[in-house]
């Protein structure tokens, strides 16, 4: 059975029954669990699916959010690298907005023992707690209404407390980047509370691993031209990035993973 043919049928499976295993994929098409990850990560670039460990589950729609948990567990390294390369564009006594998500609480992880000397305003109750402990760091928690699961602060609450701040940088994540559509997410709500954010920052970096590059998820937040850094692990080649550029966004392409040996790629 040729790739193309394989990969047909694993869209199929995973459209069916909405998860699967590279453990049984490889059996059922007697093949290395290593062409299986290939396969799969070509159908993630296809927006088929997305990789999450031990396999893949199917993108259902634009308003279709993985739960938070998974999110955190997929392409964790990824996100760790990506997350070092925007810590360490974060200077000493800045006033730092931090958004929710797995992505942002990677970067919360990587700003803790640099001793910066920070004042960070977030939405996400996480990214508080890795925090609230860091030497001579400030932690203001937006007010709001408590979302289940993502343990982030939404609503009008939130803001209006973000109204009420000038900062240096904000820290965004999303679900999409898309050269003409620009970035995007799936919750309306927090979508809202990235847009009184970034009104609120004199810098956005938007900070996503390469899964999110042509994407397009079901509420708008900005154009690219709205956003000054873009940084990911995903090809500079990629048209999002392309097109990023384009728009005058500084684009950092960070060393990716390879998905089967684990190690970091060359950019």
């Amino acid at each position: 059975m040729d790739a193309k043919t394989r990969r047909s049928r694993i869209e199929e499976r995973v459209r069916a029954d909405g998860e699967v295993g590279y453990a049984d994929l490889a059996v059922d098409f007697d093949v290395s669990e290593m062409t299986i990850r290939r396969d799969v990560e070509a159908l993630e670039t296809l927006g088929v699916v997305r990789r999450v460990v031990g396999g893949a589950i199917a993108l259902k729609g634009k308003d279709t959010e993985p739960a938070f948990e998974t999110r955190v567990a997929d392409a964790a390294e990824e996100k760790r690298h990506i997350a070092d390369a925007v810590a360490d564009l974060v200077s000493r006594g800045e006033t730092l907005i931090l958004d929710s998500g797995s992505t942002a609480l990677a970067v919360a992880q990587s700003l803790r023992g640099r001793q910066l000397e920070l004042t960070v305003l977030t939405p996400s109750v996480l990214a508080a707690l890795e925090l609230v402990d860091e030497e001579n760091t400030t932690v203001v928690l937006t007010g709001g209404e408590l979302r289940p699961g993502e343990l982030s602060l939404i609503g009008p609450a939130a803001e209006d407390t973000l109204s009420n701040y000038n900062c240096d940088t904000f820290v965004m994540g999303v679900a999409g980047i898309d050269g003409l559509r620009g970035i995007s997410d799936y919750h309306q709500a927090d979508s809202r509370v990235k847009r009184a954010a970034s009104s609120r920052a004199d810098r956005v970096i938007v900070a996503a691993d390469r899964s999110k590059l042509g994407r397009v998820t079901f509420t708008s937040i900005a154009a690219l031209s709205e956003i000054d850094v873009l940084i990911t692990d995903g090809d500079p080649q990629h048209p999002a990035l392309v097109a990023a550029r384009a728009a005058g966004v500084d684009v950092i392409c960070v060393a990716g993973v390879d998905a089967e040996t684990g190690r970091a790629e060359n950019q």
